[in-house]
């Protein structure tokens, strides 16, 4: 049986350890993987797998971890990466069950997340929020929670908002143009994108009597 020869603290990273095998080097484990073995010790066939799979496992939650700590990640994102990083589809469901069941993953809280954000910074219309959240792999029941306290109009006229320096000094008919264009390429539906923005108008016009240039056709 395989003997080992030397297990050797890895130089960047003090939690890991390499593990030699008959003066060869065979893979990394985890530092508490490790502490149980010793020098000399014999390993059969089976140990070894179960080592290697114990530092492939370390391995792939630790990328994991640090993927999730830029900002919060569905399942299939974090599925994704680590399949992109030729982790085995057997570590990858070990890896996400180990995360939900210590928070770290939660697709729930992951599309309340992302709705909220959109909201804040870029709103966006339900069918767009849809979109990504399926791209992004997230279940349709969990997406229909998400977006169930979205108003929509309330959005539309926040994203008009963020537009409207835009378009100073168009006339009222290309600026209707405009930003109804720029409220539906945000995935709100065409009736929506119209009554946002005749408010906005409307708005402009009682507040601004120098926004608009005359337009003899509005």
């Amino acid at each position: 049986m395989p003997v080992i020869t030397a297990l050797k603290m890895h130089r960047r990273d003090k939690e890991r350890v390499k593990l030699y095998l008959d003066e060869e080097y065979a893979f990394q484990l985890p530092l508490q993987a490790a502490a149980a073995l010793r020098c000399g010790q014999e390993l059969c066939q089976q140990e070894i797998v179960a080592l290697r799979e114990a530092g492939a496992l370390q391995t792939a939650y630790e990328r994991a971890i640090c993927f999730l700590a830029y900002r919060p990640r569905s399942s299939d994102e974090v599925r994704r990466y680590l399949a992109s990083k030729a982790v085995g589809q057997s570590v990858i469901e070990l890896v996400l069950e180990r995360l939900k069941a210590r928070d770290w993953l939660d697709d729930v809280e992951f599309a309340r997340y992302w709705v909220d954000q959109r909201q804040r910074h870029k709103p966006m219309g339900e069918r767009a929020l849809r979109y990504q959240l399926r791209q992004k792999g997230v279940e349709e029941a969990i997406i229909d929670a998400a977006l169930e306290s979205l108003d929509e109009t309330e959005a539309a006229h926040r994203a008009a908002q963020q537009r409207l320096s835009r378009y100073r000094g168009q006339t009222p008919r290309v600026f209707r143009q405009k930003l109804s264009g720029a409220l539906m390429r945000r995935g709100f539906d065409a009736e929506t994108a119209r009554d946002v923005t005749l408010r906005c108008q409307e708005e402009l016009v009682e507040t601004d009597s120098d926004y608009f240039v005359c337009d003899a056709e509005a």
